[in-house]
């Protein structure tokens, strides 16, 4: 038997940070990406996001490498956007993403702040938000690597 208790977040852009997740569809999208991750065995807590990016708050199961859940959660949103016509031109999500980790005491915290994404970034940008995590979590980073602000 296997007992875990790994909490993450994952967050990661839409490639070029191009502002095309529009609020007609957005939900749908976070349920498509809430049920790609619980197929993999891991556990959804929310998705949530705005224009240009998602944060996914999860349960991971020792058995899934984050790499590998990335890559089937950016892969099949992205085939769902295009599949589904929702964006005018190829959808396509930035390569790479950030992830961080959580003990079981910051669950709320970490929720509420997904949750409320869209009234956070009324008064933070993306790449601010992206830079504090990186500080927080005091991963070293290359500029040339992080994600441009809104155009």
């Amino acid at each position: 038997m296997i007992y875990h208790q790994v909490y993450i977040q994952a967050v990661f852009a839409v490639k070029y940070r191009e502002a095309v997740i529009s609020k007609e569809w957005k939900s749908t999208l976070m349920g498509v990406i809430g049920n790609l991750i619980n197929e993999t065995g891991c556990k959804t807590i929310i998705v949530n996001g705005a224009e240009d990016h998602v944060h996914c708050f999860l349960g991971l199961k020792p058995v899934v490498s984050i790499s590998e859940l990335m890559k089937t959660v950016k892969a099949k949103s992205s085939k769902y956007i295009n599949d589904h016509q929702l964006t005018k031109h190829r959808f396509e999500w930035q390569e790479g993403y950030g992830v961080f980790s959580y003990s079981h005491s910051h669950i709320d915290n970490v929720y509420k702040y997904i949750a409320n994404q869209e009234e956070h970034h009324k008064k933070q940008t993306f790449k601010e938000e992206y830079l504090a995590f990186l500080d927080k979590f005091e991963v070293p980073f290359d500029e040339r690597y992080i994600f441009e602000d809104l155009k």
